[in-house]
């Protein structure tokens, strides 16, 4: 599938791309918060013909992909339709407060959520989704189909009032 190495399953990312195809077909701006080197990021445009692109500090993009070297901060969502956080890492955070305005898709790897308190998989979904909930979002708990442990996902959408283009659809 791809000449570039990357660690984990390659699959994720057209599993990902495709997901979002058919999620948020009316998705027109995405953000790929912490996407690397931006593989998702040049699937989503070119193929699927979307406005998308990385947002990740360490400007690791390959040449071609739209690449924003800067740190996300949530209140940059206003501008996306949806914001991704495959993998976000440190991102974390800034990519599920971004629910309050706009869709977001997030697939944790790590616990960047609290270094105070050990949490598996699971419980970093549930905390996840429970602080999202408390801020009056909704959530959806998704398994994507690519090989890995960290394949587990949440949809957030925010609260009432707060729709973005692609929640409409």
């Amino acid at each position: 599938m791809s000449r570039h190495r990357c660690h984990g399953d390659p699959a994720r990312f057209e599993v990902v791309a495709e997901f979002i195809a058919e999620r948020f077909p009316h998705a027109r701006y995405i953000a790929d918060v912490g996407g690397g080197q931006g593989m998702l990021t040049r699937i989503l445009r070119k193929r699927l013909g979307v406005d998308a692109e990385v947002i990740d500090p360490r400007g690791w993009s390959l040449t071609g992909v739209p690449a924003r070297t800067e740190t996300f901060d949530a209140s940059m969502a206003d501008y996306y339709d949806l914001v991704v956080g495959l993998h976000p890492d440190e991102a974390l955070r800034s990519v599920v407060e971004s629910a309050a305005k706009s869709a977001v898709l997030v697939i944790p790897c790590c616990n960047f959520w609290s270094r105070e308190t050990k949490l598996g998989r699971d419980q970093l979904i549930d905390r996840i989704a429970e602080f999202h909930h408390s801020r009056g979002g909704k959530s959806e708990r998704v398994v994507l189909d690519f090989r890995s442990p960290k394949n587990h996902a949440l949809i957030l959408l925010p609260p009432s009032g707060h729709i973005s283009a692609s929640q409409l659809g």
